[in-house]
């Protein structure tokens, strides 16, 4: 398992948007968009991988981890 696959990706539908957005929850907000639901999901993966390169490089601690928290049994 990659560091990056430690942290949640949501892709959700934004009606103000008027496409998907991609974010990680305790690491990015909001940071990509379009039409395509797995095109964003793709997006959001490389971007979550190279802040985690960043961090690495620059010494600075990551986060904690938010997969395997059962978030969505949270919603329901």
């Amino acid at each position: 398992m990659t560091e990056a696959a430690r942290y949640l990706k949501i892709v959700e539908w934004s009606d103000a948007d008027d496409a998907f957005v991609g974010q990680c929850p305790g690491v990015i907000g909001p940071c990509c968009h379009g039409s395509d639901e797995a095109e964003v999901y793709r997006e959001l993966c490389q971007i979550v991988e190279e802040w985690v390169e960043v961090m690495n490089r620059d010494g600075r601690s990551l986060p904690p981890a938010t997969t395997g928290r059962n978030v969505a049994g949270l919603l329901v």
